[in-house]
């Protein structure tokens, strides 16, 4: 995030966004600051090979250097940097998608733009969610239908019984990039189904993956992910709203030639992650308020605390989570309450 921020305050304050702008513009036939869908593409395209060359050295030792070190990955390097460039392929195409519905936006209503961008990335958002166990984890995971028919048959049924019905039961081979053990119900109406890796079938008991996934299922029934796109909603109006009047006030003075100049963005995306960061406290203390409540709803449904307890241990163990982290910590990273905790509540829950 930091060599994030600093890049772009960079391109900025040395004017360096400016001519990247010019040079988009160039390379698109597209002179002036007028809608250019081309100029738009290489724009930020080149603005993410940038962001990309000044963060890749920390994102090779987060993603896979540390893992290594840790055990935790069994991934082969080649196999890394195959990932890698997928996700840097797909969130650059996410990105042009993103600054063409600015910048259209921009030319719709000059005046209103901020809240047309908004409604856009919202829709956007909703459909992510709905798309993205069919068309997106594909792309980095194999998946295969659940060949335990026991278990694929509770789990079937422990969903039927939580008015969650899902789509299928699928074996998710994250044992072959990862040590980590992980579940979840993804998707959203027609497109939800259960997924569980391949680590959590090979070492987990069949009630501590029931109640692992009634976890899941809770997040379903509660609308968990309905409400936490209306609260992503709502962040997006904000931060397009302030990104808006920061454009207004700082445009000149950085030498932009209206609100649809292209060599605006950088100044949108800092006011933007401004925004986000400054909410992240509150969106991960509502995050962990709903995990709670998901906790409370598997141990309700399954009646297995035991199994809740001894596969949060294995959890934290395997994933090598942090049993006590600090009250910063907690506040500014866990979307989870820590391990600990979830112990002692199921504990009280007995």
């Amino acid at each position: 995030m930091a060599i994030t921020a600093v890049l772009l305050a960079a391109l900025l304050a040395t004017g360096w966004s400016s001519s990247i702008a010019d040079a988009a513009r160039r390379l698109a036939h597209a002179p002036g600051s007028r809608y250019a869908p081309l100029a738009i593409a290489i724009d930020v395209t080149i603005l993410a090979l940038l962001r990309e060359a000044f963060a890749f050295p920390l994102s090779l030792y987060q993603g896979f250097l540390l893992e290594r070190r840790y055990g935790l990955s069994l991934e082969p390097l080649e196999s890394w940097l195959r990932d890698h460039g997928k996700a840097v392929g797909l969130s650059l195409i996410l990105g042009i998608a993103g600054a063409e519905a600015i910048y259209l936006a921009v030319r719709l209503s000059p005046a209103w733009w901020w809240l047309l961008a908004a409604a856009a990335f919202v829709l956007a958002t909703a459909g992510v969610a709905r798309i993205a166990p069919v068309v997106l984890l594909p792309m980095f995971y194999r998946f295969t239908p659940l060949e335990r028919e026991s278990l694929r048959s509770r789990l079937e049924s422990l969903s039927a019984r939580a008015g969650t019905p899902v789509l299928g039961v699928y074996e998710w081979a994250l044992g072959e990039k990862s040590r980590r053990a992980n579940a979840a119900l993804v998707g959203t109406g027609a497109s939800r189904r259960i997924i569980i890796s391949d680590t959590l079938l090979a070492e987990y008991s069949d009630d501590e993956i029931e109640v692992i996934l009634a976890h899941e299922i809770a997040h379903h029934v509660h609308h968990d992910i309905l409400v936490g796109i209306v609260a992503e909603s709502f962040l997006l109006v904000a931060a397009f709203f302030a990104a808006a009047a920061t454009l207004r006030a700082w445009g000149p003075p950085l030498g932009l030639e209206s609100q649809a100049d292209i060599a605006g963005l950088p100044l949108l995306l800092l006011v933007g992650g401004g925004v986000s960061l400054l909410a992240t406290p509150i969106v991960h203390a509502l995050s962990r308020r709903n995990e709670r409540r998901a906790d409370r709803y598997a141990l309700a449904l399954t009646g297995h605390a035991g199994a809740f307890i001894s596969a949060m241990r294995r959890l934290g163990s395997q994933n090598m989570a942090e049993e006590q982290p600090s009250t910063m910590a907690v506040l500014l990273f866990h979307s989870h309450p820590p391990i600990e905790q979830r112990i002692e509540a199921a504990r009280t829950f007995l």
